[in-house]
């Protein structure tokens, strides 16, 4: 049995062992590796197309249509079977989690999930609240064969208050309007639910930018009782206070919470930089010595004790916080660079793998293709992690020496439509000439 093959048997199992179940659980693993292949994007017109030329299945393509917009897609049920086949998830005893949410842009008006959303990172001569879809993000943070990877584990469509007010449309699912989850409240939904399915694992940190990094998402986080702790970056007015002394807790009256207001962050920068030392940090894929200072203090909005960090360039400086107090300097540097990997998740998963260019509308559609984009990101990568040699970089780039997505995705190709891999389905699959298929392959180089 081939290694791509024991990836994909684990999700069949899910599907019932009728006729008609294995029929779906066939077309399952062969879509995920229609995605994965680099022929085109995954629209799934061209899925078909794939299934048919590629791998040479017979397949009617009314019955595909209907089985990607299939209502009988249990993806609570398929997730936890791809975090299940991720070898070593542990990075320095903790589970580490990128959070962030991206817009997908789109064209057609009865998309499920658009809406007009800000876009803090538009151009001049780009919308600033383009139509688009906003989908809330989890992933995994792991070094794999030496460079830092996000793994997708899993993603929720965040709809506007105001669109589920007026009965839209696009926020319509088996007509029934959505109801109304602020993105906190999604992205504590997921990570709980991770959580408790690594319950044997050690703490759990979540890496999220400033914009998550606050009260609304460590509150519910806190409250759960489980070992979950914060790593953000900290807004430069944001005040920080000392911890109470021992005498504050003896005094009469109530117990202070918070010492003496040290000053904001900002004031604090100015006056901490005499002070930084210099550390040696694998930052961005090379070993860069940085100029950081990091002490603990109260952080209000928090209500908790937070370790702050200050990196400081030459007229430059930010500041992170983590709730996880064993964290050092290095760690906290080192950690919140990887984060950077969940928006270059979100290029493979939009642009490489092409769910930007989707042209499904109704819910479930939306929903499923959606899917089968981030769980063939997370076997990419879990491939990329299982196989002995690093993979080759294809196309060089100056001052990178790492492979690239793309390079794991010919490899995939490579084994799925070899004549070993092919023939473990022989009354399922037809492969075409190998000669045939490796033109197609150097077109799309």
């Amino acid at each position: 049995m081939t290694m791509l093959r024991d990836l994909l048997t684990p999700f069949q199992s899910d599907f019932s062992d009728t006729r008609l179940g294995r029929e779906r659980s066939h077309w399952f693993i062969f879509t995920l590796l229609a995605v994965i292949v680099p022929f085109t994007s995954s629209m799934s017109s061209n899925l078909l197309r794939s299934l048919q030329t590629l791998f040479g299945l017979n397949v009617n393509a009314r019955r595909f249509y209907f089985f990607m917009a299939s209502t009988h897609l249990a993806w609570d049920r398929l997730w936890p079977i791809a975090w299940n086949l991720i070898p070593s998830p542990l990075v320095d005893g903790r589970l580490m989690l990128a959070l962030d949410d991206s817009i997908n842009n789109k064209t057609g008006k009865r998309i499920f999930g658009c809406g007009f959303f800000f876009d803090h990172t538009a151009k001049v001569n780009q919308p600033t609240y383009p139509w688009a879809q906003n989908i809330v993000m989890l992933g995994l943070l792991k070094p794999i064969k030496g460079r830092w990877s996000c793994l997708p584990l899993a993603s929720r469509f965040y709809h506007r208050q105001k669109d589920i007010d007026a009965g839209k449309i696009n926020a319509r699912s088996h007509g029934q309007v959505a109801t109304f989850q602020s993105k906190m409240a999604q992205a504590a939904e997921m990570i709980l639910r991770i959580a408790a399915h690594f319950s044997d694992k050690p703490p759990l940190l979540v890496v999220c930018d400033s914009w998550f990094g606050n009260n609304g998402l460590w509150k519910p986080l806190s409250a759960s009782g489980q070992s979950i702790h914060l790593l953000s970056r900290l807004r430069i007015n944001t005040a920080l206070y000392a911890e109470p002394n021992d005498a504050a807790k003896t005094a009469k009256g109530r117990p202070r919470k918070y010492g003496d207001r040290c000053g904001s962050v900002t004031d604090l920068a100015e006056s901490f930089r005499e002070l930084a030392q210099t550390f040696s940090v694998m930052l961005y894929g090379k070993q860069r010595d940085v100029l950081a200072y990091d002490q603990v203090f109260m952080l209000k909005n928090l209500r908790c004790p937070v370790r702050v960090a200050w990196v400081f360039r030459k007229t430059q400086w930010v500041a992170f916080f983590t709730t996880d107090l064993t964290l050092s300097v290095t760690q906290i540097i080192e950690y919140y660079g990887a984060r950077w990997k969940i928006e270059a998740g979100f290029k493979e998963i939009k642009q490489e793998i092409g769910s930007a260019r989707s042209q499904t509308r109704t819910a479930d559609a939306v929903t499923n293709h959606l899917n089968f984009c981030l769980l063939a990101t997370t076997l990419t990568w879990i491939y990329a992690d299982r196989i002995e040699a690093d993979p080759e970089r294809r196309h060089i780039v100056k001052g990178r020496t790492s492979f690239a997505f793309s390079d794991v995705r010919r490899l995939i190709a490579d084994e799925a439509l070899s004549d070993h891999f092919l023939g473990l389905w022989p009354n399922l699959c037809q492969p075409l000439h190998k000669s045939f298929t490796k033109v197609l392959m150097r077109m799309v180089a």
